[in-house]
């Protein structure tokens, strides 16, 4: 069940390839598979090399893939100015999104040896969100790369149904509430994820609890 909420969408000029929405739906289903794909590549390459760096170029890919054959900036940082419908957050001109997402990839790499992989997580998903490099596709891009980030953290393909990023999907009225606080504690000059760090460590307990109830025969739930 989903929960009743209206939902948050940028608003921005851009190039779409396909209008029918129909047409898009079905597109649009078809990269959130591709993405996800891609983006356990990027943690079975991680896994076998022993290593992560997290760049602009991984964030960039991601996007690629879920705006691929729906619009010409796919894979690219938007050109102009952007709002979301249904959030008080103003985002940065566009000028100033590559050095930001720059940053951004310094944080998670700069403390991937002392912070916890939730933490990592949870800092991505805000920062993406905030800094919205894209014209589409940002809460996409966040997810996905938020959960690549944790796995490569933890130097495992987390096991278990529903993910994280199906659970965010499915719930997003906390999902809202966690990225507002952390914009009202960024206002005040504090960087506070709690309340994100307590979702994403609540969404992996019920995807791993999901590999005990498929190993002991536990119903899974309405």
């Amino acid at each position: 069940m989903s929960d009743d909420l209206v939902q948050r969408h940028s608003k921005a000029f851009e190039a779409e390839l396909i209008t029918d929405p129909a047409e898009k739906a079905k597109a649009e289903a078809l990269n959130g598979l591709r993405q996800y794909d891609f983006g356990l590549d990027v943690i079975k390459q991680a896994m076998e090399r022993k290593s992560f760096k997290l760049r602009v170029s991984l964030v960039l890919s991601l996007q690629r893939e879920a705006l691929r054959g729906i619009s010409a900036y796919a894979g690219n940082f938007r050109p102009a100015g952007v709002t979301i419908e249904g959030s008080k957050h103003a985002p940065v001109g566009a000028h100033l999104v590559p050095e930001l997402v720059e940053d951004m990839c310094d944080y998670v790499n700069d403390n991937w040896e002392t912070a916890s992989p939730i933490h990592l997580a949870a800092y991505i998903m805000w920062r993406l969100n905030w800094i919205h490099p894209f014209s589409d596709g940002n809460g996409r891009t966040s997810r996905t790369l938020s959960y690549v980030v944790m796995c490569c953290r933890l130097d495992a393909i987390l096991p278990g149904h529903p993910t994280i990023p199906e659970q965010i999907v499915s719930y997003r009225n906390p999902y809202f509430d966690a990225l507002d606080a952390a914009d009202a504690a960024w206002k005040d000059g504090k960087l506070d994820l709690s309340a994100m760090e307590e979702l994403l460590g609540g969404m992996l307990a019920v995807q791993l609890k999901g590999v005990y109830d498929a190993a002991s025969g536990t119903p899974a739930a309405e």
